[in-house]
C-alpha cells in the first residue's frame, strides 16, 4: 500500500488526511525504521507493509467506533504505538495514554511522539497487571485498546480493569478471534465486560483477515483482578 492508496482507501472510509497528517505519517516510518536498526520494534519494515499492516490496519478501528469524541484512551501494550499513534495523528483531540513493560520502547514512543508534536500523550513504563492495580489508572479510561498483544483470555484481565463503566475496550485481532472469544468469554464476564459485536473484515491488497471486537464494561471489575505479573499468561481465566 503505497502512500496514494493508503489516502484513497482512507478516503473510501470517510477520512481525508491533510498534507499535515500525511508529513507525520511519513515522519513516522522513517523514525520507526531508523529506530528498529538498533532495537527490535517490528518485522515489518518495508515501507509499503508498514502502511498497509501497521498503519492503515490502526486506523480500522476509527471504521467501527467513533474517534470524533474527546475522550482518553488508553493502549495497552502498544510496542512501537499501534494503534493508539496512527489513531492520534488521524483524531488528534483524543488524549492517549500507552502502557508497555520494555523500557526501550517507552524512550522511543516518547522521541516519536515529540518529533510528531503530539500534544496530550503520555507513556508509562509498567506491567498492565500492576497499571490496572494503581488507582490513578483502574476504572479510568473511555476507551481501552490493544492489538496483537495476547489471547483474548489474557487480554481481558489486562485491560478491562482500565475501563469506567460504559466505556469500551476495542481488542483488534488477526483471523483466530472467534475461536478465541469462545475460550475467553467466561473472563470477559467475569471481569465486567460484554461482548456487543465483532466487526469482521480483510485489509484491502490482500493484507489479511483482521477483527476488532467490541466489549463493554458494564460493571466494575472484582478487586482481585488482574492478578500478579505473569499470572494471568499462564493462568488464564477459564
Amino acid at each position: 500500500m503505497d502512500l496514494q492508496s493508503f489516502k484513497h482507501y482512507l478516503k473510501k472510509e470517510g477520512i481525508e488526511l491533510t498534507e499535515e497528517q500525511l508529513d507525520q505519517f511519513e515522519t513516522y516510518y522513517r523514525i520507526l525504521v531508523e529506530w528498529n536498526e538498533k532495537m527490535n520494534l517490528t518485522a515489518i519494515t518495508d515501507k509499503e507493509e508498514v502502511y498497509a499492516k501497521h498503519f492503515y490496519d490502526s486506523i480500522t478501528a476509527a471504521f467501527h467506533f467513533d474517534f470524533t469524541q474527546d475522550f482518553h484512551l488508553c493502549d495497552v501494550g502498544a510496542g512501537a504505538g499501534f494503534p493508539s499513534l496512527p489513531l492520534k495523528i488521524v483524531f488528534p483531540n483524543m488524549k492517549v495514554t500507552i502502557v508497555d513493560s520494555l523500557k526501550k520502547r517507552i524512550t522511543f514512543l516518547n522521541h516519536l511522539a515529540s518529533e510528531l508534536e503530539l500534544e496530550n500523550v503520555s507513556f508509562y513504563h509498567d506491567r498492565a497487571e500492576l497499571f490496572g492495580k494503581n488507582e490513578k489508572f483502574r476504572h479510568r479510561f473511555d476507551v481501552v485498546t490493544a492489538r496483537a498483544v495476547a489471547r483474548t483470555s489474557v487480554l481481558s484481565e489486562l485491560c478491562l480493569p482500565l475501563l469506567r463503566t460504559g466505556g469500551v475496550f476495542l481488542a483488534m485481532k488477526g483471523a483466530n478471534a472467534k475461536e478465541e472469544l469462545q475460550e475467553g468469554q467466561n473472563a470477559i464476564e467475569l471481569l465486567g465486560g460484554t461482548v456487543t459485536h465483532i466487526e469482521s473484515f480483510t485489509l484491502p491488497e490482500d493484507n489479511g483477515e483482521r477483527n476488532i471486537l467490541m466489549i463493554e464494561k458494564k460493571r466494575k471489575t472484582p478487586k482481585k483482578y488482574p492478578r500478579k505479573p505473569g499470572v494471568p499468561n499462564k493462568n488464564p481465566i477459564q
